[in-house]
C-alpha cells in the first residue's frame, strides 16, 4: 500500500470517529441522545477549545513542560534501559538480579509518584522520574532479548572467520539489539509522555496534566476531552520523530516484502 494512500484511509478513519461522535452526541436517537454532551462532550465544542488555546497562546506554556519532562523522561530511561545489553553478556549476574529487577518492574508506578514528589518536589524531575520508571523497563527487557536472539550459528560463523569480541559487539550484537530497542522506544515514548501526565495530574502548577485535571475539577468535559486531543496528537509528533530516527540508524535492514491477498 503507498504511503498516500495508507495516509488517507488513517484519515478517513478519524473522520469516522468524529463524525459518529458528532451524531451521537448532537442528534436524538428514540428522543434520547445516545451521548449526553454533558458527558461526552462534542466534537465542535472540543475542537472550538483547541483553537482557543492556540489562538490565545496558553497553551504553548503547558506543551513545553511537558514535552521537557517527556524528553528527559525518554532520553534517561533509553540510555539506562541499554544496561540491559550488558546483563545480557552476563547471565550470572543477570540470574543473581533476575528476581529484583522483575519485582521492581511489578511496582505500581502510581504508588512510586507521591514518593518521587516527596523526594524531588513538584517541579519536573519528580515528573522526569517517574516517566524514566516507565521507559526503563521497556528498553532493558528488548535490548536484553535482542542480544539473547543472536543465532548462535551466526555467532559460531563469525568468530571461525576470525572476528574479535569487540567486532562481534558492533557487527552481531549491536544491530540485533537496536532492532528490538527501537520496535520498544516507539512504545516507551507513550510510556515517556504519560509518566509525566500522571505526574503533572498528581501535582503540578502547569503542563498537560495540570490542564486535564483543572478541567475536570470544574466538570469542563470539553476542556478534558481537549487536553486528551492534543496529548495525543502530542504523542504521534514524538513518535514520528523516533522513527525518522529508526529509518536513518537501521537504514542496512532490509524492508519486509508486502504480500498480496
Amino acid at each position: 500500500m503507498s504511503r498516500p494512500k495508507l495516509l488517507a484511509l488513517q484519515l478517513l478513519v478519524a473522520l469516522a470517529a468524529v463524525l459518529v461522535w458528532q451524531l451521537f452526541t448532537t442528534v436524538p436517537i428514540g428522543g434520547v441522545k445516545l451521548l449526553p454532551p454533558f458527558f461526552f462532550s462534542t466534537p465542535t465544542d472540543v475542537g472550538a477549545r483547541i483553537v482557543k488555546w492556540f489562538v490565545e497562546g496558553t497553551i504553548w506554556k503547558h506543551l513545553w513542560i511537558t514535552l521537557v519532562e517527556s524528553v528527559l523522561a525518554f532520553v534517561i530511561g533509553s540510555v539506562a534501559g541499554l544496561v540491559g545489553f550488558w546483563f545480557a553478556q552476563q547471565p550470572r549476574v543477570a540470574a543473581v538480579f533476575d528476581p529484583y529487577v522483575k519485582m521492581i518492574n511489578a511496582l505500581p508506578r502510581v504508588v512510586l509518584a507521591p514518593i518521587f514528589a516527596l523526594w524531588l518536589g513538584l517541579g519536573i524531575w519528580s515528573k522526569v522520574a517517574l516517566g524514566v520508571t516507565l521507559v526503563f523497563f521497556i528498553v532493558f527487557f528488548n535490548v536484553y532479548q535482542g542480544v539473547k536472539e543472536v543465532s548462535p550459528t551466526v555467532l559460531a560463523n563469525a568468530r571461525m572467520l576470525g572476528m574479535s569480541e569487540r567486532a562481534l559487539m558492533r557487527h552481531v550484537y549491536w544491530p540485533s539489539a537496536l532492532s528490538w530497542m527501537f520496535s520498544s522506544l516507539h512504545t516507551a515514548v507513550g510510556f515517556a509522555v504519560v509518566g509525566a501526565v500522571v505526574g503533572e495530574y498528581l501535582g503540578s502548577a502547569a503542563g498537560l496534566g495540570y490542564i486535564i485535571q483543572q478541567a475536570e475539577g470544574v466538570f469542563d468535559v470539553a476542556g478534558v476531552f481537549a487536553g486528551m486531543l492534543v496529548l495525543a496528537a502530542f504523542v504521534i509528533g514524538i513518535d514520528f520523530i523516533v522513527t525518522l530516527v529508526e529509518r536513518r540508524l537501521l537504514i542496512w535492514r532490509p524492508v519486509a516484502a508486502e504480500t498480496r491477498t
